[in-house]
């Protein structure tokens, strides 16, 4: 199954980010984190990896907050953006589009921890 594929190598990409998020929900289709910082007392969303119906979504809330963090990504990733903030794969991921999306998501993750909405312990 193609979805599952992409939904394990986009859950390692998360998964392999330094401390300081909190997995919320960890499940054979979803894998969720938070920040561990609460922002009026709410928890903050970093980003998700969820199965749908005919495609994979990759949620990276820090580019929606920080959208300058879109500005050196490639085209071929570019094509696979939904909105602000989200990443859909229907095919295999490509490495050049894993490679994008890991870097993507150190940067995002160091942009977080700069602005004190990860503290890294």
């Amino acid at each position: 199954m193609e979805e599952q594929k992409n939904f394990e190598k986009l859950k390692q990409v998360l998964s392999s980010l330094g401390n300081g998020l909190e997995i919320k929900k960890d499940e054979p289709d979803y894998y969720y984190l938070n920040t561990n910082k609460k922002v009026k007392e709410k928890d903050m969303f970093f980003g998700a990896v969820q199965i749908r119906k005919s495609y994979v979504a990759f949620h990276l809330y820090p580019v929606y907050t920080n959208p300058e963090l879109l500005d050196n990504i490639s085209d071929n990733l570019k094509k696979r953006m939904q909105g602000k903030s989200c990443f859909n794969f229907k095919r295999e991921i490509t490495e050049e589009q894993l490679s994008g999306i890991d870097m993507l998501t150190q940067a995002s993750y160091e942009k977080f921890v700069e602005n004190g909405y990860i503290e890294n312990k």
